[in-house]
């Protein structure tokens, strides 16, 4: 079996067989990570899989706005505030220290996928995006967790490597990583 066919090994991308496995998109700030998480997101979804994400903040930013209710009702002292609407809902929470992604699985439960944007040093599987012109080096080559590479650049690192145009092949190489079904396609409206 070649490294491309292996599956990610679930010990590493699950904490128990209900969670969603899960993959961390890494690399350096400017290297087009979220870029990359959407295009990769929308591919995802297009073919009918539910894929959560998680987005790494290592600098603490505030996930709630001021003037916001639910800011308030955080501000006057909840330790937890749930915002509620028809199409969504959304909880702000206190935490005693930071979340690992595996942490928050479970409350990603019934997600064919989650993709983790950051964690660069989580014992995790990963993509790294790398762009060697922002002159920051590579952040995981050497992780034997790393899955694959996207770059423009001429590069050899012992992984598979995709252009940042082939969004639509690195999707099919998560999906066969992974374990998800295969061959699922779903028109694709975006919301109005």
């Amino acid at each position: 079996m070649s490294l491309k066919d292996q599956k990610v090994p679930s010990v590493c991308s699950r904490q128990n067989h209900s969670d969603p496995p899960l993959i961390c998109i890494v690399g350096y700030s400017g290297s087009g990570k979220t870029t990359l998480m959407v295009r990769l997101i929308e591919c995802l979804a297009r073919r009918g899989y539910r894929v959560g994400t998680i987005k790494h903040d290592s600098q603490g930013g505030r996930v709630d706005h001021p003037g916001k209710d639910s800011f308030r009702h955080k501000a006057a002292g909840a330790a937890a505030s749930i915002i509620s609407s028809p199409r969504q809902i959304a909880m702000v929470t206190d935490v005693a220290q930071e979340q690992t992604p595996q942490a928050l699985l479970p409350l990603l439960a019934g997600m064919d996928i989650v993709l983790a944007e950051g964690y660069k040093r989580a014992r995790l599987p990963k993509i790294e995006v790398y762009r060697p012109e922002t002159g920051k080096g590579a952040a995981c080559q050497e992780d034997p967790l790393l899955l694959a590479v996207v770059s423009d650049a001429t590069i050899d690192w012992s992984v598979p490597c995709f252009a940042t145009a082939e969004v639509e092949s690195l999707a099919d190489f998560v999906a066969r990583r992974v374990g998800l079904p295969t061959g699922t396609v779903v028109n694709f409206k975006q919301p109005t």
